[in-house]
C-alpha cells in the first residue's frame, strides 16, 4: 500500500481516490476457477514481483474464499470445550449480564456470555452453523461485545488467514473547535493544512448510503473499548495512534487498524460528500499466510487448520513455551525489545526533550510559540515500557526533571492512544508527579473458582517453605525460578496485603469467598505491596519509586492544580490504573478528546460530556496459556496423591492445547482476571468497569490537530489555564478569565498563527504515513495489565 503515501491534491478529493485504486486488484484480473483458487494465482503473482511484501486481494474475494470452508463440528465442538474453562476465570461474568442501569443507558448493552457460547455450541452440533468463519467469527464476537478489552480470544479462521481494510483513512474534526465535528478524507485535510491547498475539503455526508455519523458510530462497536465516544476516535488517523506504528491502532478501525482488521467491510465503500460529489473504493484484504497450493476451502482448512491428533497437555513439567508468562517482566521486556521503533519524531510531533525509540514516553516542550514558554508535555501513549520497563521509569524521570530545571511551571500529560503495558509502570508514574501519597486508590478482587483456590492452596503451600528474598539467577537458579513462578504470584497470600495494608493470614483468608448481590462470588479484596522484596519480578525488574529500594523523591515536580491530562478516551488497563490514582489521590484533572457527533450521540445540539477513561477498568489480565502454566506448575509439584486429587477437581480441564494451537497468530488470548474496586465503593463493590465516569472538559479535534499534535495540546493549556480562549465543549477546568476571550477578529488571527507554525516546522505530506497497519505477530503479548489493539 506504499503508493498511498503520496496523493496528488491539486485538484482535491476526486483525484486523492483516483489514485488510490490502482494499489488494489480489481475482480476483471482474478484466475478463473474458486476463490481461494484466485486469491492463490494473485498472491502468488505479488510475492514473485516482491517477494517481502504482503500480498493483497480484493476483499470480496478473500471474504468468499474464506467462507468457502467448510466446518469441521468435531473440531469446532472441542475448540468450545477446551475454551469454556477459561472463560470461567473472566472476573466481570455476572455484572456483563446483569450491569447497573447507568451503565445500560451510557456504555453498552447487557450480554450472557455463557449463554451466547451455549447457543453457538447448539448450532454447530445440529448442523445449523455449517461455515468454519461463520463459527469462528460468532465466537470471537461473543467476547468482542463485551467491550472488556482484556476478554478476547481470535480464531484461526477470523485473524490467521486475512486482516481486512479500506484504501483510505478519515478523521473526525470540527471546523472551528466549536461547532459539531464532521467526518472528512484525511489526505484533503493533510493538504489543506500543509499546504494551504486551493481546494476546500468536502465533509462526508454518507457512507454506502447511511449518514456517515450514524454509520461510523455503528462500525465504531467492533472496536474493544466500552466507552462509545471512545470508540468512536477509534475509528480515524489519530497521531497518537500512529506514534505507535504497527503495534497500534494503525490509521483507524475504518482502515482495517486494530480490531476493524478482522471485520469484513463488504467489497466496496461509498463516499458521498456535501458537495455533491461521491466516490467508491475497493476494499481489500491482506493475506497472511502462504497459499502455495491452496485451490480450495478444503484446502485451505487442511493446510491451516489441522491440529495434531492428540492436543493434550501432558501435566508435569510445563512447557517452555509458556514459562515466559509466570512473569511480567519477561512479558513486557520481550515486547518493547522486539517493538519496531517509530520516526524520530513520530509523525507530527514536536522534537522531544527525552523520549524513548518506540515513542512509548517522551517529553516535549512548545517551543514554535512563547505564549506556551511554561509548558511541559509529557506524552505516553504506552506503559508497556520500550526496550525495558527501567528505561521508561527512568525517561519519565529525567524529563520531569529537565522540565523543572528549565522553568516549566505548568504539565500536560497526554495519555492518548494508550492501551496499558506492565501495572507498577502505572504506579511508578504517579509516585514520580506524587511522591508523598500513598499509590492505593483502588483494591483487587478475583472471581471465586475452584481452579484458583485449588491452584492457590498449592502456590501458597509451596511458598511457605521459601524464604522470601530476592535472589539472582546466577546465585540460584533453581530458587530463582521458584521465586519467580511461586512466591512472587498473586497465587501465594503472602504477596499481596489486605486494603488496609495488614497481611492475610492463609490463603482462605485472601480467596474467600465473598458472596456479591450479582450472585458470583469473588476474592476478598487485596492491593499490592510495593514495597515487597519480590516486587522486580512483577514489574519488570524496577522498584516503584517511592517504595521498597526505590528512588525516594524529595520534591513534587509540579502541583496538582499545574497538571492536566489529556485522552482520546483509549485509555485502558494499567492506564486506567494510573487515571484512578491521578484523580482520585491527587484530584487532577481530565480533558477528553473529540468523541461522537451531538448529533447522533443525543438529541440536543449542545456537546454533551463524555468520559475520558473508555477502554478496559480491569486491574490486571491473565492470558489463558498463564492460566495453564500455573495448572501445570501444580501439577509439578505435587505429589501422586494430590495429582490425583487435582485430577478430580477442575485443573483437570486445562489438559488441552487447542485453544493456542487453533488461534491466530500475532494476538492474544485473555481474561480480565481483577476488578478494580473503588475505595469509596467497599461496600458495594461494583467494578469500575462498569461505572460510567465523565471527564472535567471535552475538547473536539480540528484539522490542524490531526497534523500537528501542538494545537491539541495548546487547546488543552488553553482549557486548563487561560493561555487562550478555552476550548472546552462541555465541563470546565476553570481556566482564568481576562485574556481568554477573543472576538472573531483576533480568533482568525490566531487560526492563521496556529497554520503559520504548523508550516515553520517544515511538516511535510510523507511524513505522515498513509500505508501503516496493525501487526503484532512476532510480539510477545502476555502483559499484565495491557489491552491489545
Amino acid at each position: 500500500m506504499a503508493a498511498l503515501r503520496n496523493f496528488a491534491v491539486a485538484s482535491g478529493l476526486a483525484v486523492a481516490l483516483a489514485n488510490a485504486n490502482p494499489v488494489l486488484y480489481r475482480r476483471q484480473n482474478e484466475t478463473a476457477g474458486s476463490p481461494c483458487a484466485s486469491v492463490s494465482a494473485l498472491a502468488a503473482s505479488q510475492t514473485a514481483a516482491s517477494p517481502s511484501a504482503t500480498p493483497t486481494v480484493p476483499a470480496g474475494l478473500a471474504y468468499e474464499c474464506i467462507n468457502s470452508v467448510p466446518i469441521n463440528q468435531t473440531a469446532a465442538l472441542n475448540l468450545i470445550k477446551t475454551s469454556r474453562p477459561y472463560w470461567e476465570w473472566q472476573s466481570t461474568l455476572a455484572y456483563l449480564k446483569d450491569p447497573p442501569a447507568e451503565y445500560v443507558e451510557k456504555i453498552q448493552d447487557a450480554i450472557d456470555v455463557f449463554a451466547e457460547l451455549d447457543a453457538l455450541e447448539a448450532k454447530v452440533a445440529d448442523g445449523t452453523i455449517t461455515k468454519e468463519y461463520e463459527f469462528g467469527y460468532t465466537l470471537y464476537r461473543i467476547l468482542q461485545r463485551t467491550h472488556d478489552g482484556h476478554f478476547v480470544y481470535v480464531p484461526d479462521s477470523v485473524g490467521g488467514i486475512f486482516n481486512f481494510g479500506r484504501p483510505l483513512p478519515l478523521v473526525s474534526v470540527s471546523d472551528d473547535g466549536a461547532s459539531a465535528p464532521k467526518p472528512y478524507v484525511y489526505p484533503d485535510v493533510l493538504a489543506s493544512v500543509l499546504h494551504n491547498a486551493t481546494f476546500t475539503p468536502s465533509a462526508v455526508s454518507q457512507i454506502d448510503g447511511e449518514p456517515a455519523a450514524t454509520w461510523l458510530e455503528n462500525w465504531s462497536q467492533y472496536g474493544s473499548l466500552q466507552d462509545r465516544d471512545a470508540l468512536y476516535n477509534n475509528v480515524f488517523y489519530e497521531l497518537a495512534v500512529v506514534s505507535l506504528g504497527s503495534s497500534g491502532s494503525g490509521m483507524g478501525t475504518f482502515t482495517g487498524g486494530g480490531r476493524g482488521r478482522w471485520v469484513y467491510p463488504g467489497a466496496n465503500t461509498t463516499l458521498s460528500f456535501e458537495n455533491g460529489t461521491e466516490h467508491t473504493m475497493q476494499n481489500f484484504a491482506k493475506v497472511l499466510v502462504p497459499f502455495d497450493g491452496v485451490d480450495s476451502g478444503e484446502a485451505l482448512y487442511k493446510t491451516f487448520f489441522t491440529t495434531p491428533q492428540d492436543t493434550s497437555f501432558h501435566n508435569g513439567e510445563p512447557e517452555s513455551t509458556a514459562a515466559a508468562a509466570s512473569s511480567s517482566a519477561a512479558a513486557a521486556s520481550s515486547t518493547a525489545s522486539s517493538a519496531t521503533a517509530t520516526a524520530t519524531p513520530a509523525p507530527g510531533y514536536p522534537p522531544p526533550v527525552v523520549r524513548m525509540s518506540t515513542n512509548y514516553i517522551g517529553g516535549y516542550y512548545i517551543d514554535d510559540d512563547p505564549a506556551y514558554a511554561d509548558v511541559a508535555v509529557l506524552g505516553v501513549a504506552s506503559f508497556v515500557g520500550g526496550s525495558g520497563q527501567a528505561e521508561f521509569q527512568s525517561t519519565a524521570r529525567q524529563f520531569l526533571a529537565e522540565a523543572r530545571a528549565a522553568g516549566k511551571t505548568k504539565l500536560v500529560i497526554d495519555v492518548s492512544a494508550n492501551g496499558g503495558g506492565t501495572i507498577l509502570l502505572g504506579y511508578d508514574l504517579f509516585k514520580q508527579l506524587f511522591p508523598a501519597i500513598d499509590a492505593f486508590a483502588a483494591a483487587d478482587r478475583a472471581r471465586a473458582t475452584e481452579a484458583l483456590d485449588v491452584l492457590g492452596e498449592k502456590f501458597s503451600d509451596i511458598a511457605a517453605g521459601v524464604p522470601r528474598t530476592l535472589d539472582g539467577v546466577e546465585t540460584n537458579e533453581t530458587l530463582y525460578e521458584l521465586e519467580a513462578d511461586v512466591v512472587s504470584s498473586y497465587l501465594n497470600f503472602r504477596t499481596d496485603t489486605k486494603p488496609d495494608g495488614t497481611a492475610f493470614e492463609s490463603w482462605a483468608d485472601k480467596f474467600g469467598p465473598v458472596p456479591s448481590a450479582k450472585g458470583d462470588e469473588y476474592t476478598d479484596l487485596s492491593r499490592w505491596n510495593l514495597s515487597d522484596v519480590l516486587t522486580p519480578f512483577n514489574s519488570g525488574d524496577i522498584w516503584v519509586t517511592g517504595y521498597g529500594e526505590g528512588v525516594k523523591n524529595a520534591t513534587q515536580p509540579f502541583k496538582a492544580e499545574d497538571i492536566v491530562v489529556m485522552t482520546d478516551g483509549y485509555c485502558a488497563s494499567t492506564c486506567t490504573i494510573f487515571s484512578r490514582l491521578m484523580q482520585d489521590l491527587a484530584g487532577v484533572k481530565y480533558v477528553a478528546m473529540g468523541g461522537r457527533s451531538p448529533s447522533s450521540s443525543t438529541t440536543s445540539s449542545a456537546a454533551p460530556i463524555t468520559q475520558a477513561i473508555g477502554g478496559v477498568k480491569g486491574t490486571n489480565n491473565w492470558p489463558w496459556d498463564y492460566i495453564q502454566y500455573n495448572v501445570g506448575l501444580a501439577y509439578s509439584y505435587a505429589n501422586a496423591t494430590e495429582q490425583d486429587y487435582f485430577d478430580t477437581t477442575s485443573l483437570a480441564d486445562y489438559n488441552d492445547q487447542l485453544p493456542f494451537l487453533r488461534a491466530a497468530a500475532g494476538t492474544a488470548y485473555n481474561v480480565n482476571f481483577r476488578d478494580g474496586i473503588k475505595k469509596d465503593d467497599f461496600e458495594a463493590r461494583t467494578p469500575t468497569q462498569f461505572v460510567y465516569e465523565p471527564a472535567d472538559c471535552r475538547v473536539y479535534w480540528t484539522k490542524e490537530m490531526t497534523v500537528d499534535v501542538t494545537a491539541a495540546w495548546k487547546a488543552v493549556a488553553d482549557s486548563a489555564w487561560g493561555y487562550g480562549e478555552s476550548k472546552c465543549v462541555a465541563g470546565g477546568l476553570g481556566a482564568p478569565e481576562g485574556n481568554a476571550t477573543y472576538g472573531a477578529a483576533e480568533q482568525r488571527r490566531r487560526k492563521r498563527s496556529l497554520l503559520s507554525q504548523v508550516r515553520k516546522r517544515e511538516l511535510v505530506e510523507s511524513d505522515y504515513p498513509l500505508d501503516l497497519w496493525t501487526d503484532l505477530d512476532g510480539l510477545d503479548l502476555r502483559m499484565d495489565g495491557y489491552m491489545m489493539p
